[in-house]
């Protein structure tokens, strides 16, 4: 599965008047002409209203390779928990507490 990267992502979104939310992201990502990975990585991001384009850097659920700046520790662990720190828990791939596990049987 291909990966958009920050750059791609920001790339697109050039224009776009701050504070937005999540729809007039992917509006302005339309309307920019970006490619299909731009608009789901913008789909992943969470609902909220983003103050500035490191909002949405720090949001984007990229590829471990991408070019976020970040040491290989922040990348992989961005990989693993997707989104931005606070993000709800019920949107993160997490796997079920042994308590649950045992309720399941």
């Amino acid at each position: 599965m291909a990966h958009a990267t920050v750059h791609d992502v920001l790339g697109a979104l050039e224009d776009v008047d701050f504070p937005a939310d999540k729809t007039q992201l992917l509006e302005a990502a339309r309307s920019a002409g970006a490619s299909g990975e731009v608009i789901s990585a913008l789909r992943g991001i969470p609902p909220e209203t983003y103050t500035n384009r490191d909002d949405i850097a720090h949001s984007i659920r990229t590829d471990p390779d991408s070019d976020l700046g970040h040491s290989p520790a922040q990348r992989g662990e961005q990989a693993r928990q997707g989104g931005k720190p606070g993000m709800s828990q019920h949107l993160r791939e997490v796997p079920k507490p042994p308590v649950e596990e045992e309720l399941d049987r």
